[in-house]
């Protein structure tokens, strides 16, 4: 049994340091990670930055996602620290998203096993669906019951109802502070927002490194989500 142990161990910080250095190469626009602790592959600190014309935009938000000894085929804990008004984020910050659920049968939830967890599934695929459920919530089975009630009055008043998106400017609002704290600056336009923080190539006049950046499978799922950084540079290859 130790044997066994021992080689999670091996296999999920090797999978966890590979994907931290691909994710230093090719970071997913607005998020930065770090290590909480240089020693210890199994924590990873994550700022998020509110995409800008989103309720969020200007927003500077942190997270953790704690990785099991048995990573990949145990997904990890996504949780905020930043207090987050959402009708899938629990009020101690844990995200509830089908991505992080164990592919269990269970009918209960609404959820097909295909929509959870399984090894293929990385931090670049969870965060972009972080991203898009903050925009979208899930209104299914909310682990945030009042949010979830003012959500949908929001939707269905067609945007008259604003509790909901008040409280969420006022959340925002209320991380600039953090961010000031950390030395960061938040970025509040699409330009700034889409620059990839990663090493310049060799050749500074070249540009057209930028449009290979995504591996088609990472966008399949977030096309609306992602569309924004793709419209400045359109090279003609999107369907129409």
């Amino acid at each position: 049994m130790a044997q066994h142990g021992h080689h999670h161990v091996a296999s999920s910080q090797k999978a966890l340091m590979l994907e931290m250095k691909s994710l230093q190469e090719e970071p997913v626009e607005g998020f930065k990670i770090t290590l909480v602790d240089e020693s210890d592959l199994y924590n990873w600190e994550v700022a998020i930055f509110g995409p800008p014309n989103t309720h969020y935009e200007g927003g500077y938000f942190k997270a953790r996602i704690k990785f099991p000894i048995d990573y990949p085929y145990s997904p990890p804990a996504f949780r905020f620290l930043t207090k987050m008004w959402h009708p899938n984020i629990y009020e101690n910050g844990d995200v509830c998203i089908s991505i992080l659920h164990p592919p269990v049968d269970d009918p209960q939830s609404g959820e097909l096993p295909s929509e959870r967890w399984n090894p293929t599934q990385n931090v670049r695929t969870i965060l972009l669906s972080v991203i898009s459920l903050l925009n979208e919530p899930n209104t299914f089975s909310p682990a945030n019951v009042d949010a979830s009630v003012m959500y949908r009055k929001w939707r269905d008043s067609k945007g008259k109802d604003r509790e909901y998106t008040e409280i969420i400017r006022k959340q925002v609002l209320a991380t600039k502070a953090e961010a000031e704290r950390d030395g960061v600056k938040v970025p509040t336009t699409l330009a700034e927002y889409c620059v990839r923080t990663r090493a310049p190539p060799p050749d500074e006049g070249s540009t057209l490194f930028y449009d290979d950046y995504y591996d088609d499978e990472d966008l399949e799922d977030e096309e609306e989500e992602e569309d924004c950084c793709y419209d400045e540079d359109d090279s003609g290859t999107e369907e129409s």
